[in-house]
């Protein structure tokens, strides 16, 4: 016999999804909607949506489930606001942005939803570089090693993406010690911008050493935004 659920009274008025869609649209409606949602746009939202993702980031940092929750509310706000939007102008609705990203995880795990011999032979190597070249060419888009690294990615992060992908074609330093020395290198000739007051210089070399510094953090596995977190924190402390 099963056992039987004790259903919690608060649950009797539980939002789903489908609530929040509608919400969702009722906020965009003209005439009746809220003025501040109907006079945004994708490029006025956008920076909420990169926000939201930092502090779905910061909870998980911080170990708080009940904030975790809450963030990945409002992460899933942001998703739901633009496929509103495009919606509105007949590009595409929230149920296509779940099928698409559905069919995408199918497509791209084979080794797990494929036939038999596909599940039994696993994943090989280059294997997602392959099915995401095989995206791209049927999209008709050119297939670059770099292309897909966003340019509005954090530049410590998009530095690391670059930095990995050439690294897949054998453009990389085969050790630590060599991405140290080009570290001291890179700090030297900034040293020389500052002593010869070259600002533009300056910023370049900036840029260098703080690129060398994301090879860095590459090289010893770590990931460098999470590290200057953790450091921004210990200031603050």
């Amino acid at each position: 016999m099963g056992i039987a659920m004790i259903e919690d009274p608060m649950d009797q008025d539980r939002k789903t999804l489908s609530d929040l869609l509608d919400v969702m649209a009722a906020l965009r409606k003209p005439g009746s909607g809220c003025p501040w949602d109907l006079e945004q746009d994708f490029r006025s939202i956008a920076p909420y949506t990169i926000e939201e993702a930092y502090e779905v980031a910061d909870a998980i940092e911080r170990g708080s489930r009940g904030d975790l929750k809450e963030e990945l509310g409002d992460l899933l706000l942001q998703v739901v606001y633009h496929a509103q939007m495009a919606k509105e102008e007949g590009a595409f609705s929230f149920d296509d942005v779940a099928n698409a990203i559905t069919t995408k995880m199918i497509r791209r795990h084979p080794h797990v939803f494929g036939d038999e011999a596909t599940r039994s032979a696993g994943v090989a190597e280059g294997f997602w570089e392959k099915i995401k070249a095989e995206e791209k060419a049927g999209k008709g888009e050119p297939v670059s090693l770099l292309a897909d690294v966003p340019l509005a990615m954090p530049a410590l992060t998009r530095a690391v993406k670059l930095q990995g992908k050439a690294a897949r074609v054998g453009f990389d330093w085969p050790s630590l010690a060599p991405v140290l020395a080009k570290m001291r290198e890179e700090l030297a000739e900034l040293d020389e911008m500052v002593a010869a007051g070259n600002q533009d210089g300056i910023e370049a070399e900036l840029g260098d050493l703080l690129f060398v510094m994301a090879n860095v953090a590459r090289h010893l596995l770590l990931d460098p935004e999470a590290a200057l977190r953790r450091t921004n924190e210990k200031f603050t402390r």
